[in-house]
């Protein structure tokens, strides 16, 4: 028999065997204290409740869905036939460098979002990537955009 099909059996018998005699002893914060006293509830209340899906942020209106450009449609729709991200694709309208522009969130990490004119020709990328920082082209994005508005986001 080839011995490198034995080698993963022979480790994990090893590690079991050397495992097997080891006593573990396992304590819980619900176990009462040596005097026998527990001074408050044995189990703590949680302090906030479980979510799957995040909130919006509570500074961005309802969504905008006032005149979306063609493009803008197509891109939700390319979203749409994906499966869902994690975080959720955001997209948000501000006013930056004096005109009418759309954010798209990254879909994940080290992935850079994206601004967008009207046109839909991309503008820049504000952050994201490796370095966290985007493509550099609008490094003030976040200082100078105003004018905040939900336009999509994904309902999934």
């Amino acid at each position: 028999m080839n011995s490198t099909r034995l080698l993963p059996f022979a480790v994990s018998l090893v590690l079991a065997t050397a495992c097997a005699h080891q006593q573990v002893s396992v304590t819980t914060p619900t176990t009462p204290p040596p005097t026998g006293q527990v001074s408050g509830p044995s189990t703590p209340a949680p302090t906030s409740a479980n979510t799957v899906n995040p909130v919006p942020l509570p500074s961005v209106a309802e969504s905008d869905t006032a005149a979306r450009p063609p493009w803008l449609k197509a891109r939700i729709a390319a979203v749409l036939a994906e499966r869902k991200r994690n975080p959720i694709t955001r997209i948000l309208c501000y006013t930056y460098g004096g005109q009418t522009v759309y954010y798209e969130s990254a879909a994940c990490c080290d992935q850079p979002s994206n601004v967008f004119d009207t046109k839909g020709r991309l503008v820049c990328q504000p952050d994201g990537g490796i370095t966290g920082k985007g493509d550099g082209k609008c490094p003030d994005f976040d200082k100078k955009k105003t004018n905040e508005k939900l336009v999509w986001q994904d309902p999934r």
